[in-house]
């Protein structure tokens, strides 16, 4: 007999014990190309490693391309940026160019009064300390202030004004307050701008919004950085106590799947009605609070997400979500209660299952280390190539209307050129990092590179998960007499054929994926910058096209999903393992509805009570409301940033251990109706199933007549 024969669920061969042991490598020109991707990968992220420099992104940089606070250079010692006109940041230009048309130098720490260059020239001869302490905010080490206003204009040498600043995001900004109402900086309305102009704090604070509308994520994410130094042990304390009561349940699951699934409803329910209690609650304190009226459309898009929690429009909105999810479920559970018990006997079946395999609920921690490693290295190629490349200067004025705008230049002569004469206060300033070599034009291939070989990799990393759990609960079904028939080490043995035989059938699955949700980036990126020039019909057919990439994407997660269990168990190509699976799964297409979506629908449930139960302790210690139990971290700029973490780490734990069990019970689906097909239930041709399992399943009418004969 054949290894062909053997595998051939249609020739219902006597001899099948399960798995097929003797198999041949499958999709090897996939293998190859895959393995070629890789190789490029690596070598991707060596090129970008000698031309980029995460220091970019870390330190701030002046006119010069200099990095202020930089270990080893002259301006380690002058962490901060100073601007020299912060008023000319108000210019259009600041938006066009993501950069201020003024020179920009390091210092080792802001003005802390209001100075003009014209009040120093006078003060210089009766007191020198003035100007010791103003030129330390110059480009060049001056002996005494010689040089006339006009002159220090066009060589740019010192700031013509200065005034009270402070550090941020290690830049010098304005030190603004407010005094009975009234905006001021340093405690003055007004002020001189040294030339000869008097300006308000309102103008200094439009110059400074222009140039925080450029840092605004910047100053989002330190602040996530620091509520994640305050609360990173807490946030490790939830994830422990999700994967314990992960694994609780999952033990649990064997012995009282019924009582388990009840205390998953309640639980659900009760969880969901507690998030409805406290969204109306929240709705009814904001009754009569100003500005608690308006919409999110009316305060439109918010950097800070605190914003929208003091409207009652969110909580109502939260509110309607919750009761709808309350309703579904309990509808759910009210028609399909019939089905439910079918999914608990599938459960119980998972259980035991799991338990002749307990290393199949270490895997999902292999899964998570794979998938770190891909996240890691497509975060660290992507930082790196982005700050490749050699400093490049372009010509910035201050009013944006020189036709020599945003060219590029040299500051070395930019003074002796034809555009400083040509262009009276135009300034050449760095502007990003970038080059003209063969490498850099080709940057954004590479960034669109890094990005599907990404989306490949951690397809792949799923797609071998699954395939090595269905190799491994194959096992258990296909052993007559359970635990003894079960070979040794069934998921060590599953994962090592998967690798060995298959790595090229799980890449052309991983493939064909990764092709998909690539397709879904470039939808969403071409929605996002072209929605301005769009139209009615255009944004129709745009809905459309993410409904029906979303759609495709599901149904082949699906197939390939089946198709994996198939390779694991016959061990054929990836496209005739998906047929197969796909037959099959007509061929028993009622059984399919009645029993592995519900089965899923519980498994999501415990997902929910887990995250659930984790992300309302959270909820209640970030927002201090179990002072009298435990004291949680008091000084949090986003409690929602550690409670969201909470919640999605939760769910993730949870996911893990639960998707061990989501693919336990679709193998012995798929097993089971391999086994109705192949075998009677007679002497001669035993059903494999569990008998208590196939009782219940006789019950429901799943077995048809013939086969119960």
């Amino acid at each position: 007999m054949s290894d062909e024969d053997a595998g051939d669920p249609k020739t219902f061969d006597l001899n099948f014990k399960g798995p097929v042991a003797k198999r041949s490598c499958t999709d090897v020109l996939c293998c190859i190309i895959f393995i070629l991707c890789i190789i490029g990968y690596i070598l991707l992220g060596l090129l970008a490693w000698v031309h980029g420099d995460p220091r970019r992104v870390a330190y701030p940089t002046d006119s010069k391309g200099h990095f202020c606070g930089q270990k080893g250079t002259p301006n380690e010692n002058k962490t901060i940026l100073f601007y020299f006109n912060l008023l000319s940041c108000t210019s259009p230009s600041v938006v066009i160019n993501l950069q201020c048309p003024t020179t920009q130098i390091c210092v080792s720490k802001c003005p802390e009064k209001f100075l003009t260059y014209m009040e120093i020239q006078f003060t210089y001869r009766t007191n020198k300390n003035y100007w010791t302490y103003y030129s330390q905010f110059c480009k060049s080490t001056f002996v005494k202030p010689a040089k006339t206003l006009t002159q220090v204009l066009l060589d740019d040498d010192c700031p013509i004004a200065i005034f009270p600043s402070k550090p941020f995001l290690q830049r010098c900004f304005p030190d603004f307050s407010t005094k009975n109402g009234t905006l001021t900086v340093g405690n003055k309305t007004t002020f001189e701008d040294g030339s000869g102009k008097t300006r308000n704090a309102i103008e200094l604070r439009a110059a400074a919004n222009r140039v925080n509308k450029i840092l605004d994520a910047r100053t989002i994410g330190m602040k996530i950085f620091e509520d994640y130094a305050t609360t990173w042990y807490w946030i490790l304390l939830g994830l422990i106590i999700a994967m314990f009561l992960s694994w609780m349940f999952v033990i649990l699951l064997r012995y009282i799947a019924g009582l388990l699934f009840w205390v998953f409803m309640v639980g659900v329910i009760g969880i969901i009605g507690y998030g409805i209690g406290h969204c109306y609650q929240e709705y009814c304190n904001l009754q009569g609070q100003p500005n608690s009226h308006l919409t999110v459309y009316d305060i439109g898009i918010q950097t800070d997400i605190s914003m929208y929690f003091q409207l009652k429009q969110t909580w109502f909105t939260f509110m309607v979500i919750l009761c709808l999810l309350e309703v579904f479920i309990i509808l759910m559970l009210i028609f399909l209660r019939e089905r439910i018990r079918i999914s608990i006997a599938l459960l119980k079946e998972g259980s035991k299952a799991i338990g002749y395999i307990p290393t199949t609920l270490v895997y999902p921690l292999l899964t998570f280390i794979f998938l770190s490693i891909c996240i890691s290295y497509w975060a660290v190629i992507a930082v790196y190539l982005a700050t490749s490349g050699v400093p490049v200067y372009k010509v910035i004025t201050p009013e944006g209307q020189c036709k020599h705008e945003n060219t590029t230049c040299d500051p070395e002569i930019f003074n002796t050129t034809e555009i400083a004469k040509a262009c009276p206060g135009a300034q050449c300033n760095f502007a990003f990092y970038g080059g003209k070599s063969l490498y850099h034009q080709y940057i954004p291939t590479f960034q669109i590179f890094n990005l599907f070989v990404f989306l490949w990799l951690i397809n792949f990393v799923i797609a071998l998960g699954q395939c090595a759990l269905a190799g491994a609960f194959a096992s258990y079904y296909w052993a007559l007499k359970k635990p003894d028939d079960i070979p040794p080490y069934p998921l060590f043995t599953a994962f090592g054929r998967a690798i060995r035989y298959h790595t090229g059938s799980l890449a052309f699955g991983s493939l064909i994926l990764a092709s998909i949700q690539i397709f879904r980036i470039v939808l969403e990126y071409l929605d996002r910058h072209l929605k301005e020039a769009q139209n009615n019909i255009s944004k129709f057919l745009q809905c459309c096209l993410k409904c029906c990439f979303w759609c495709l994407e599901t149904v082949v997660k699906f197939l390939n999903r089946n198709a994996y269990i198939m390779i694991a168990i016959y061990g054929k190509n990836f496209c005739m393992s998906a047929r197969e699976a796909f037959n099959l799964l007509m061929r028993n297409v009622l059984k399919v509805a009645v029993m592995d979506n519900v089965t899923d629908f519980v498994l999501i449930l415990g997902k929910i009570l887990v995250t659930g139960c984790i992300g309302v302790l959270a909820f209640l210690l970030f927002t201090q409301r179990l002072p009298t139990i435990i004291e949680g971290p008091t000084s949090l700029n986003y409690y929602w940033v550690p409670l969201l973490t909470v919640i999605i780490g939760s769910y993730l734990v949870a996911h893990g251990f639960f998707s061990v069990y989501a693919m336990c019970v679709d193998t012995i689906f798929i097993c089971f109706c391999e086994d109705l097909e192949r075998n009677d239930g007679s002497t001669e041709k035993p059903y494999f199933l569990a008998p208590t399992l196939h009782g219940t399943l006789n019950k429901m009418q799943l077995v048809s007549q013939k086969q119960k004969e």
